[in-house]
């Protein structure tokens, strides 16, 4: 928050553009700016001379010793120490505050993740979509955005072409049609297919005709889709993930022919060897973009006809402001053909994003894959890690189920939503659970821990001017950094500002917790003023790791 504050006094103040940051060198000031640098080469003047103008100039705003303690130029970039009132002023507005003076934004946003492809098992590898969906969901509503969730699945595809194959040639009655049978089915027939062409082909077949209206065929996809939904909606409910819509592949089918015949009045489509394809690329690519296929030579419709089927749907429905969608970063190449499709077309007016994020890897470094029969399913890995936490200390076992859920999901949520989104990491489900260090039970502890404390003493909404230690100062100012870190993460779209910010909000408390005692302190000024940074500590704790799905326990 004081950054954002600051920047906004400068740019009304200064005739040069300055970006106020947080310090790198906290021991040394509490933010800082490294203009001068940029500024150099267009102003033609030395870092040096430039860097004192700006303080200079800063140093006369009228009332700036109200904020502003200290601010100088060690070799080129400028040092700033705010005053301890200023401190305390931001963190009574942030407190008095129900969005700690977050600045509220007012958009209509489609979000779609999760989009698991039905007749597959969900594995770890489908751990991320719904995770980190599911955090910027949250962090876009926090923000006041009108925010549809859409889980979008896959349930019009060749891999469900592939399991009814299976079910015919196996001689499967309707109500020999189980998850277990399903789970096994899809990577034999996947194995198959690569194996052997004609079947493959069959399989193909299937699909099309499926997707052409066959009676019997869609019979069976619905049995399979009913089956498969079950158990996903019984995962996500699990990991606390939750959609407003439950669209798919098969729903988009409807506006298809409606979007064809637009496509051919604004002559977009052409052939190419059988298919029906529209031409994205453009003269700035450093990279060959190829047309998207819209249609296959054989009539069957791709992903890519599905999606911009759907853009197409959600712009008459919803008219939103943006369109987002979270995946694996290896489908980039598929939304950059779309969105450039669609926008050619004309079909939206929204502000269309993929946000990428990297894969799961197994222990060999290499991605799980479902149809290679190497993935842990989502159910194992809750289970595996329930039971490895309640192993970790006797008294876990005594926890109640209700507990024992919320920790499992901070275990995994956390030690995922750490990492940069863009970045691979191996699934190691030891990692996962373990309680120590950066960890989801930490955080859950940490505020278990304050509670305590906030339980057992009384105090008012009052807070004087007075900071009293270096370790009260620390965790004042991290408080006053919520309204910068959540705008981070709203802006890029990365969670793991949150997260971060979180951790180092936690650590800050727990110096504090261990450093200066409550209990009996005979200074009631003090101790209301602390019970008071505390209770600010935990609410914004207690919200953000809810922005990340996690929620606190009532006992560890």
């Amino acid at each position: 928050m004081i950054t954002n504050w600051l920047n906004e006094l400068l740019k009304k103040e200064l005739d040069v553009k300055v970006n106020v940051i947080q310090s790198n060198r906290p021991d040394l000031c509490d933010f800082q700016i490294d203009e001068a640098f940029k500024l150099a080469k267009e102003l033609h003047k030395s870092p040096f001379e430039i860097a004192n103008d700006i303080v200079e100039k800063i140093k006369n705003i009228n009332n700036i010793n109200d904020v502003i303690e200290n601010i100088e130029v060690v070799n080129g970039f400028i040092n700033i120490t705010v005053t301890n009132s200023f401190i305390n002023k931001m963190l009574v507005m942030i407190n008095n505050d129900d969005k700690y003076c977050i600045k509220p934004e007012k958009k209509k946003v489609v979000i779609d993740y999760g989009g698991p492809n039905v007749a597959k098992p969900l594995h770890v590898g489908h751990l991320r979509s719904a995770i980190i969906g599911e955090s910027i969901k949250r962090i876009l509503r926090y923000k006041g955005n009108d925010v549809i969730a859409d889980v979008h699945l896959g349930d019009y595809g060749l891999q469900i072409g592939e399991v009814i194959y299976a079910i015919q040639h196996d001689g499967k009655k309707d109500e020999e049609i189980t998850l277990e049978y399903l789970n096994e089915a899809y990577p034999r027939m996947s194995g198959i297919c690569k194996e052997n062409e004609d079947i493959k082909k069959e399989c193909e077949e299937i699909t099309k005709k499926m997707q052409d209206g066959d009676p019997e065929y869609n019979r069976l996809c619905d049995i399979i889709c009913d089956i498969s939904i079950k158990d996903i909606k019984g995962i996500y409910e699990d990991l606390s993930v939750s959609f407003d819509l439950w669209e798919s592949e098969k729903s988009a089918y409807k506006y298809i022919n409606e979007l064809e015949e637009l496509l051919n009045k604004k002559g977009l489509l052409y052939t190419s060897q059988g298919a029906e394809v529209i031409d994205v690329a453009e003269e700035t690519d450093s990279k060959e973009i190829p047309p998207m296929i819209f249609k296959k030579s054989n009539g069957a419709y791709l992903y890519g006809t599905t999606d911009m089927a759907t853009i197409y749907d959600r712009e008459n429905k919803f008219q939103p402001d943006n369109i987002i969608y979270i995946t694996d970063d290896r489908q980039s190449m598929h939304f950059t053909q779309v969105f450039r499709s669609s926008l050619k077309a004309g079909i939206t007016d929204a502000t269309l994003e993929h946000k990428g994020y990297g894969t799961v890897n197994g222990p060999d470094g290499k991605p799980f894959k479902t149809r290679a029969g190497n993935a842990p399913s989502l159910r194992d890995m809750l289970n595996e890690t329930r039971d490895i936490f309640i192993s970790k200390k006797e008294d876990n076992k005594d926890m109640s189920d209700e507990d024992l859920n919320k920790i499992v999901n901070a275990i995994i949520k956390f030690a995922d939503l750490q990492n940069n989104l863009t970045n691979d990491y191996i699934f190691d489900i030891n990692k996962f659970s373990n309680t120590a260090g950066k960890t989801g039970p930490y955080m859950q502890y940490t505020v278990l821990r304050l509670k305590k404390i906030l339980a057992s003493e009384s105090f008012d909404n009052n807070l004087t001017d007075t900071i009293y230690n270096e370790v009260d100062r620390n965790l004042r100012l991290k408080i006053t950094n919520i309204a910068s870190a959540f705008d981070k993460a709203y802006e890029n779209r990365m969670p793991s500002y949150i997260v971060d910010y979180i951790y180092d909000l936690a650590n800050e408390a727990n110096n504090f917790y261990q450093l200066n005692h409550i209990a009996g302190l005979d200074d009631k000024t003090k101790k209301n003023d602390w019970l008071y940074v505390l209770n600010v500590t935990v609410n914004i704790l207690t919200d953000m790791l809810k922005l990340i799905g996690i929620e606190i326990p009532s006992y560890m």
